[in-house]
């Protein structure tokens, strides 16, 4: 038997290391539309609950306890040769991370807690939790997991996306490690270790979230010495998944990240912030590591030599795009070009050049994707 936790690791590996914990129900892919862009600075290491994700389940069984967790954790710190970290969970991962520090101080560098709590109420709710779970699976409470997790409507919209997957990663979670996770929130108690907690620590609370409201992150922060609070509006229980970009910023302030580096940031002036928005919002755990290779090296280090003026290299990537025929890629880089200070017919000429050095074909091909999206941006040449 496998006796790791199931984790997905990004970013450099000499770079500050950052542990991501999930909760309850969902995968490493809670993370999915922060994690890239925290990858930039930090060795992002996301790790799957027992029974979660890929995560083995009989790495732990009824009766389980948070402290079994966080040794999990501890033990996957110890396998990838982490003496310290910085750790960010949610509700359930939040409250391993408060174990962590509290118990191993020596293990962690800053801590964010994110929409959870130090006590999940009555041990009574769990447990029943978990023996329905038990008989009937997951299925039993995934129907009502969209009202505990999001606010209403959000799994509707193009952002819901990434919502819909942790819905059905809910149904596809193994009801014994799910129901033992139950257990061990049943169990959990951490308000007498909260003042021991020495990691400088931010908290964060949906103010919309039912399941850990506000007043557990107040309690959290009004019992950590030092710790600060930050209340995210229109959120509920999963702040990464439903509001990213505000989770990003408040945890690249707290962990003192690096801006998003000049690969990201050029990409964004080039590429504009509606489309790499949504490049990260469809990030998946088979393209992070692409993304961040994008990132980092095509715009982080050749769009940012300055041997070639943006503009340059715009006339560069449209001929190489026409002459290898990607249209798709072609069509963004048109407005790229637009960006980078290309008119529409210094456009048109390029395209025309490559009837010349291309084909024919490919050109026309070409300036009909090219006429499109001009059109589409009101600027078609005169």
């Amino acid at each position: 038997m496998n006796d790791t936790l199931h984790h997905h690791a990004d970013g450099p590996p000499t770079g500050p290391a950052l542990l991501l914990g999930p909760s309850l129900g969902t995968s490493t892919a809670l993370w999915d539309a922060v994690a890239p862009e925290l990858s930039s600075a930090f060795r992002t290491v996301r790790w799957d609950l027992p029974g979660h994700g890929e995560s083995p389940a009989e790495l732990i069984g009824p009766g389980a306890t948070v402290a079994q967790l966080g040794s999990l954790v501890l033990d996957l710190a110890e396998r990838l040769g982490l003496e310290r970290f910085h750790y960010a969970g949610v509700s359930l991962g939040g409250a391993v991370g408060l174990w962590l520090a509290a118990h191993h101080p020596e293990r962690i560098d800053r801590l964010a807690v994110i929409c959870s709590s130090a006590h999940f109420g009555a041990p009574e709710p769990w447990l029943e939790r978990a023996a329905l779970v038990r008989k009937s699976g997951t299925d039993a409470v995934a129907e009502g997991a969209p009202g505990r997790w999001f606010t209403p409507g959000f799994l509707n919209g193009r952002e819901g996306r990434l919502g819909r997957t942790l819905v059905d990663d809910l149904r596809r979670t193994d009801p014994q490690g799910y129901a033992a996770c139950c257990d061990a929130l049943a169990a959990l108690d951490l308000r007498p270790d909260l003042p021991s907690v020495a990691a400088p620590t931010l908290v964060l609370a949906g103010r919309d979230d039912p399941a850990t409201p506000p007043v557990h992150a107040r309690e959290i922060a009004d019992a950590v010495p030092g710790a600060r609070l930050t209340e995210l509006a229109h959120t509920s229980h999963l702040a990464p998944a439903e509001q990213p970009a505000a989770v990003l910023a408040a945890l690249r302030e707290h962990f003192a990240a690096p801006g998003p580096g000049p690969g990201m940031a050029v990409r964004r002036e080039v590429l504009g912030d509606a489309h790499v928005d949504r490049a990260q919002a469809r990030t998946t755990r088979l393209t992070a590591g692409f993304q961040d290779f994008i990132s980092r090296y095509a715009w982080g280090e050749i769009w940012t030599d300055p041997t070639l003026s943006r503009r340059e290299r715009s006339l560069v990537t449209l001929t190489a795009l026409v002459a290898h025929g990607h249209l798709d890629e072609l069509a963004m880089h048109v407005r790229a070009a637009v960006r980078n200070g290309l008119t529409p017919e210094e456009i048109g000429a390029v395209l025309l050049q490559c009837g010349v050095y291309v084909g024919v074909p490919s050109a026309n091909a070409a300036l009909a994707v090219a006429q499109r999206v001009l059109a589409e941006d009101g600027m078609e040449p005169r």
